[in-house]
């Protein structure tokens, strides 16, 4: 299953009243234009596995609500993505998705990037600064490491959640915003709350709906329709051809433990596309086999085989079920046709009924 999510609507600013400086009219701007940039990347969230179609029933179900969403799992899983996805999936979803790292901001310019400062407020502050929480007003704000804020500043995190309402350092004017909170962490919040490094009220107030999203190790039959996904992207962007994705090379990509998940992946895959002078996807595998051992976990004999099936499946896909010749299943596979005849039977792929059978040749 792929979920595309596609904002046709883009992203729209709707600024309070109050913001008046030209300073921070560009900064808005600047910020929303960036947002919308990042619609060029790849939006979209790939997976057939049970955990993944479990994962995108979740984020169907409270996309349409207010509700303020964790998402948890390790780096380089995808949370952000799960992010985008429930915001374009919500009434939202014209208005700005707004996103900030709150582990790449210094503590002391934390409380500024999140409620924006006035003129003068502190050293430094030339112009007036619109904080994340008010570009945001009626979309949604995507705070990444939200385990990084510190204890100081979850009050007032706090505050906003429950209230609405904000000031901008240096101001005593109180501002509202009206902004969807989700949150992310691949920090364990709730060990970090009983060794007192982040609020108890604050953690129940953002575990309202929480999201889990797996590591790839978890759905390693996701493997082949995300790296089908990833070369079809680099070579489109490096004006490849890349036709073939042998099958030694995929059963190397599966049984890999992938430390950094799909992030790992994806620059490994970009790598090979770079390496690749011909039509065959040339993948540094030695690289992975110094990196980590490749992994061998009992029992995931099923697993493998659905990894398998689907990257047969996919090749098959853009063959349009052509078995033989220069462009043909086998030759993209790596493979003898017979073997391939052989594996689609074993692996129990059906031709679909519509196509002619000229096709399966």
């Amino acid at each position: 299953m792929v979920l595309k999510m596609f904002d046709t609507n883009g992203y729209v600013v709707r600024p309070n009243p109050d913001i008046s400086t030209i300073g921070s009219l560009a900064i808005a701007e600047r910020h929303v234009r960036n947002e919308r940039q990042s619609e060029n990347d790849m939006h979209e969230i790939i997976g057939s596995s049970p955990v993944m179609q479990a994962l995108l029933n979740q984020i169907g179900v409270v996309a349409p609500t207010d509700s303020t969403v964790l998402i948890q799992g390790e780096t380089g899983t995808g949370k952000e993505l799960v992010a985008k996805a429930v915001h374009k999936l919500s009434h939202r979803r014209g208005a700005p998705f707004v996103t900030l790292n709150c582990a790449a901001i210094p503590t002391g310019l934390l409380e500024s990037e999140l409620f924006g400062h006035e003129r003068g407020a502190f050293t430094g502050a030339i112009t007036q600064r619109i904080g994340r929480f008010e570009l945001a007003n009626r979309g949604t704000v995507f705070l990444d490491e939200i385990g990084e804020v510190p204890l100081d500043l979850q009050s007032k995190l706090l505050r906003i959640l429950q209230e609405r309402e904000f000031e901008r350092l240096g101001s005593t004017r109180t501002l509202r915003s009206d902004a969807r909170l989700i949150a992310a962490t691949n920090r364990d919040l709730s060990a970090m709350m009983e060794g007192k490094k982040f609020r108890s009220d604050l953690f129940y107030r953002l575990n309202v709906f929480p999201l889990r999203v797996p590591a790839l190790r978890e759905r390693a039959e996701d493997i082949p329709m995300l790296v089908h996904h990833f070369v079809q992207h680099f070579a489109r962007r490096m004006n490849r051809n890349i036709e073939t994705i042998p099958s030694v090379t995929m059963e190397a990509l599966i049984r890999y433990g992938w430390p950094g998940n799909i992030r790992e992946l994806q620059n490994l895959i970009e790598r090979a596309v770079i390496l690749s002078a011909g039509p065959i996807l040339q993948v540094p595998l030695r690289e992975l086999e110094s990196l980590a051992t490749v992994r061998q976990i009992p029992g995931n004999h099923q697993t493998l085989k659905q990894a398998q099936r689907a990257h047969i499946l996919a090749t098959l896909k853009e063959t349009r079920w052509v078995l033989g010749g220069a462009n043909g299943a086998a030759k993209r596979l790596g493979m003898k046709r017979s073997t391939l005849q052989f594996r689609i039977k074993r692996l129990g792929i059906v031709r679909p009924a519509g196509l002619q059978s000229t096709a399966w040749l």
